[in-house]
């Protein structure tokens, strides 16, 4: 069995999490993310708690994989989590990585104090990203230029500026010329399914959990919310006003807010 690989993480509010004596909260970011887009969230946090934020698999910095599903990415968490010496955490996930949050909670029962799902509910998935994935897919990356070349090339497909510019943080020059993927593309691809699929534990999950939504977005329903308290019977829920699927950037004061009251209460 090969060396464990330990997921690429920074740590705001202290060195040494195990020793700060602030409680200990990771985030997991969504799909095509990286830790950096919580960047504002985590600093802010950070007086109060050590917010450890994560590139997951395939993501950011972390380490490539041909292979990933919610299972691998939970067990992931678990590795860095270990080789940190944390035991006990309040636990973050949005969108993708809210899937993983859950089955977190699912795989490795009593680590987690209070669990967060931003964004998501733990029903399955119709395929969203094929438009995007075909896009970056398409892009001849290693030819570009400039960012501003690859921004052209990715609004011939992708209409949403934001969407446009959040995708490309996840590009970088080479040193030879042109750009490259940070994230493994093609492993995200051929394992997307894997992570549009339902998080249905076996038990009902007795911790303390928050949903929260985007008013403006459709990821989580009022139909979902009829349903979550089945299997997870403590559930609360929020809509955080005047925000869409990226609640966390769209409206920053309110996500924080509702965040610091749950965690705090």
């Amino acid at each position: 069995m090969g060396e464990l690989q330990i997921l690429h993480h920074k740590i705001y509010g202290g060195n040494a999490p195990y020793s700060t004596g602030k409680p200990v909260l990771f985030i997991l970011h969504g799909l095509f993310g990286t830790l950096d887009n919580w960047h504002n969230i985590a600093r802010q946090l950070s007086g109060e708690f050590t917010v450890i934020s994560v590139d997951q698999r395939n993501h950011g910095r972390s380490f490539h994989s041909p292979d990933m599903d919610l299972e691998l990415m939970a067990d992931d968490l678990k590795i860095l989590a270990d080789h940190l010496g944390i035991a006990e955490f309040h636990l973050l996930g949005h969108s993708m990585g809210g899937k993983v949050a859950l089955t977190f909670v699912q795989r490795h029962p009593g680590l987690v104090e209070k669990l967060v799902i931003a964004d998501i509910a733990p029903k399955a998935y119709a395929s969203g990203h094929d438009s995007i994935f075909e896009a970056m897919l398409r892009l001849p990356i290693s030819e570009l230029n400039s960012r501003q070349e690859a921004e052209e090339h990715l609004a011939e497909d992708i209409a949403q500026e934001g969407v446009r510019l959040f995708i490309l943080k996840n590009i970088e020059r080479r040193d030879e010329g042109g750009f490259r993927w940070k994230l493994n593309l093609d492993a995200i691809h051929l394992n997307y399914d894997r992570i549009l699929v339902a998080v249905e534990p076996d038990w009902p999950y007795s911790g303390p959990v928050l949903f929260m939504r985007g008013a403006s977005s459709h990821y989580i329903t009022d139909e979902d919310m009829l349903h979550i308290p089945d299997h997870y019977p403590y559930a609360q829920f929020v809509s955080i006003p005047n925000a869409g699927h990226w609640l966390h950037a769209d409206n920053p004061p309110a996500f924080i807010h509702q965040l610091e009251y749950f965690l705090n209460h």
